[in-house]
């Protein structure tokens, strides 16, 4: 992408989505993928029939990911765009494949690009509660959900507060071990 003429269109193609309300986005997908929706005309137009698409894994993957992969893309493009590009003409002059270039000089240069997406994606994901509901109709159980449940319909609260403590341990343990290593990389 760093490459790519009209940069700043594509660009601001990945940021737009984010700017839209999260809950408008879900009932957008809800139209998308209802039994009268687009993706249902074209699975007839094509020859395919009508399909169940709303309130199944797939659908819940398929918005999670659409809304998710901007947070993901932004700090790896960023640490693209930061990077020496005589560092890959150097590998490729030293003779390095493109495979080898990238596994030995591209990724390990943006390894805190990949760190800082991850870390940004991974507590809003586990969490979707809206999503949950709409989109997987209370198919998909996420973390999020499973507190919500073992607080309110169970009313098991020692479970539901444990989840949340290992939830939180886990954010602590993602951003300690990306956050120690880039304070090495300072330090070097």
């Amino acid at each position: 992408m760093t490459k790519l003429k009209h940069k700043q269109l594509w660009l601001l193609l990945i940021i737009l989505p984010t700017w839209i309300n999260l809950l408008l986005k879900a009932y957008a997908f809800m139209g998308i993928f209802g039994t009268y929706g687009t993706a249902n005309k074209f699975l007839e137009f094509i020859g395919i029939g009508t399909q169940q698409i709303l309130f199944t894994d797939f659908s819940f993957l398929f918005v999670s990911t659409y809304i998710f992969i901007p947070f993901m893309i932004l700090p790896i493009y960023n640490a693209l765009e930061e990077m020496n590009p005589s560092l890959t003409h150097a590998a490729q002059d030293l003779g390095a494949t493109r495979w080898t270039t990238f596994w030995r000089v591209i990724f390990p240069i943006t390894l805190d690009g990949v760190k800082a997406g991850c870390q940004a994606v991974f507590i809003p994901a586990l969490s979707l509660f809206m999503i949950t509901r709409l989109i997987a109709g209370n198919r998909v159980i996420t973390l999020g959900t499973a507190i919500e449940e073992h607080f309110l319909v169970t009313q098991d609260w020692g479970m539901g507060s444990t989840i949340g403590v290992f939830l939180i341990i886990a954010m602590f343990i993602i951003m300690f071990v990306s956050g120690a290593k880039r304070k090495k990389g300072a330090m070097k």
